[in-house]
């Protein structure tokens, strides 16, 4: 069942309605003219029109293009230029002037009703209105062979323009398959999905749609990020996906919170998530913790859990690392987080901690039927049918990615003796200092951020003779607070490791280009930004 937010009240689709609508627009699609191999373009926020769509299109072997709604114009422009996409789907009129522009296209598709001059339009309840059984199309979907292309997914663009990543239905069956070998170790069940990442990242596009489609879960779409505290109250979903950045800033505000409250109070949360921890981790507690721990659940752990719906049996924490403090919080709080790793070159789950057995500083084994191997650089290698068949017309640059087979993460890392795989930073991001040091960002920008006072850090040094951090002051705490817990980290730091100089910068936001939609930071445009100050600072 799908459930979304309409006119004031939130309206349930069953799966035989799916199917119907589904089987009606991929005939529809096919007498407009939508053919096998046409990609087409997709420019929607998550609602439940975007998976029949989408279905839809895979079921006559045309390849959807996934977009980000916060795109610009040339955003646009550029995707469909590289992909050759001359059809696009588009939600809403405000998306639509946005996208029309970067044209040229055939034909528009919207999912509400709406008319753009100076293009054919096609309205989705029209597409959607055949009332025929939906066998035939099934019949048909069915025989599509996993090697098929299955859709191209851009890249978010940390790094540069987008590419088109393309991953064959092998790449996310493999993915779904593996998922559920792990997730049946908690009993599924009825479950039911709070799904707020934007379908069009990799993450949530295999995580959140095909592999909760595939559970016959219930997918329910969240209103929007400004509401999802709300929607989590309400809806108590059993499932989520999450990006470390939410769950960052959900503990921010837990602990801003705590600190505002009497010390006995605070004195029963922190012991409340010490000895959650212990438990999480099977490390022996103090007879008092244990006769303490019922009460401390009751008066605590619960309450807090209740800001998630109080019934969410397990979060699953991709797109980024997951800095290890953060997720022990949440295991103090008695929350299952599973951090798990991968990129959308590898559709894209690649590992992902054991339900049973979760090592939060890692991201756990590789998924059943993935080959992973470290090379002598310590380059993370990954090989099996989740990879994908290359970069859109960019034969070069994927050569240079998948050689004899595996594919090149540009990630680095490293397995424990158990097999767990542990990310240490990303090849191109390492920072080498003046003096031929190495010096891994990733690690100190994830100490940095730990601290209450500090919601986002970029550190920065490559060819200089010491390292500089941009960093954004929490909400409530200045530059002093910044400077000390940056004082403090340092003295946990190695010589060439410690900050020498940090500058106080606003948040990096969707809204100013500074952060993908998924909630990573794009370093090279924040070096852009701050040339200037950074060359005062000599970083």
């Amino acid at each position: 069942m799908l459930r979304a937010y309409r006119g004031e009240q939130w309206v349930s689709m069953g799966w035989g309605e799916f199917a119907r609508q589904t089987a009606s627009v991929a005939r529809r699609l096919r007498a407009a003219g939508v053919s096998a191999g046409d990609r087409v373009m997709i420019v929607s926020e998550n609602r439940p029109e975007y998976p029949i769509m989408e279905t839809a299109l895979m079921a006559i072997r045309a390849v959807p293009v996934p977009t980000y709604t916060t795109y610009t114009t040339a955003d646009f422009a550029h995707v469909l230029r590289d992909s050759g996409a001359r059809v696009a789907v588009v939600s809403t009129a405000e998306l639509a002037q946005r996208v029309v522009p970067a044209g040229p296209l055939d034909l528009l598709i919207g999912l509400d009703r709406f008319n753009i001059g100076g293009v054919v339009t096609a309205h989705f309840e029209r597409l959607a209105d055949d009332a025929t059984g939906y066998d035939d199309i099934a019949a048909e979907a069915a025989l599509i062979p996993g090697t098929a292309l299955a859709c191209l997914i851009y890249t978010s663009g940390t790094g540069g323009a987008p590419r088109g990543v393309m991953l064959p239905h092998r790449a996310i069956l493999s993915n779904c398959a593996g998922a559920f070998r792990l997730l049946k170790m908690i009993g599924l069940q009825d479950e039911i999905y709070l799904s707020f990442l934007p379908l069009s990242h990799a993450y949530e596009h295999t995580a959140g749609q095909f592999f909760m489609l595939s559970l016959g879960a219930e997918i329910v779409y969240a209103r929007g990020v400004e509401t999802l505290a709300a929607d989590m109250a309400h809806i108590r979903p059993t499932i989520m996906t999450m990006v470390p950045r939410v769950l960052e800033v959900i503990r921010a505000r837990v602990l801003q919170q705590m600190a505002r409250e009497p010390g006995w109070k605070r004195w029963l949360f922190n012991t409340a998530i010490k000895v959650g921890v212990k438990r999480a981790d099977g490390i022996r507690r103090a007879a008092w913790e244990v006769l303490l721990d019922p009460l401390l659940e009751r008066l605590v752990r619960r309450k807090l859990r209740a800001r998630f719906g109080g019934r969410l049996r397990v979060t699953i924490s991709g797109g980024a690392r997951l800095e290890p403090e953060i997720g022990r919080f949440y295991q103090g709080l008695g929350m299952l987080v599973i951090q798990g790793y991968g990129q959308t070159e590898a559709g894209p789950v690649i590992s992902a901690n054991i339900p049973t057995k979760v090592r939060i500083d890692t991201v756990g084994p590789p998924l059943q039927g993935v080959d992973l191997r470290i090379a002598s650089d310590g380059e993370i290698l990954v090989r099996g049918a989740l990879v994908m068949d290359g970069y859109w017309g960019r034969p070069d640059e994927t050569a240079a990615v998948i050689r004899a087979g595996w594919l090149h993460t540009g990630d680095i890392g490293e397995l424990d003796a158990e097999g767990n795989l542990r990310i240490t930073d990303r090849k191109k991001d390492m920072i080498v200092l003046s003096g031929g040091d190495n010096i891994s960002p990733a690690r100190i920008e994830g100490m940095l951020i730990a601290e209450e006072p500090i919601a986002q850090a970029v550190v920065l040094g490559d060819g200089k003779p010491g390292l500089t951090a941009l960093l954004v002051p929490a909400e409530g705490f200045d530059a002093a607070a910044v400077a000390s817990v940056v004082s403090a980290v340092n003295k946990r730091l190695s010589v060439t490791e410690r900050i020498r100089r940090h500058a106080i910068v606003a948040p990096f936001t969707i809204d100013n280009g500074l952060m993908t939609a998924t909630q990573k930071i794009k370093r090279h445009l924040v070096v852009k930004e701050y040339a200037e100050m950074l060359a005062k600072l000599g970083g």
